[in-house]
């Protein structure tokens, strides 16, 4: 097993959110693993992304670098393609995640001198 670099409640989020055994939710654990990559690249400032579903492309782009900016009509266009708010939510927290965790790499990294 390796060891994470995180603290242990950190690890947790993220085992609990995207381990090999998620907590249940209305989404895949697929998706929302995949929702995480795409904004932990989306972060690195990575040309090339895991892809989504592209209706997702935009909306998760705008919650990983400029999430103050989303707005109700975010989440109505994402409800005309089937989304849930239930959905919406869990991507969101997707993504959120997956572009904090980046973050906080980066800042270990800089503290370690990297």
């Amino acid at each position: 097993m390796m060891k994470s670099i995180f603290p242990i409640k950190i690890q947790q989020l993220f085992d609990t959110f995207f381990g090999d055994k998620p907590n249940q939710g209305v989404t895949s654990p697929e998706l929302r693993r995949a929702i995480e990559r795409y904004t932990a690249d989306l972060s690195r400032s990575r040309q090339e992304t895991i892809a989504i579903p592209p209706e997702l492309e935009a909306y998760i782009c705008k919650v990983t670098l400029y999430a103050y900016k989303v707005t109700d009509e975010d989440i109505a266009r994402l409800k005309v393609f089937g989304y849930t708010e239930d959905d919406l939510f869990e991507l969101t927290i997707s993504a959120a995640l997956g572009a904090g965790r980046t973050r906080l790499e980066c800042g270990l990294a800089a503290l370690k001198g990297a």
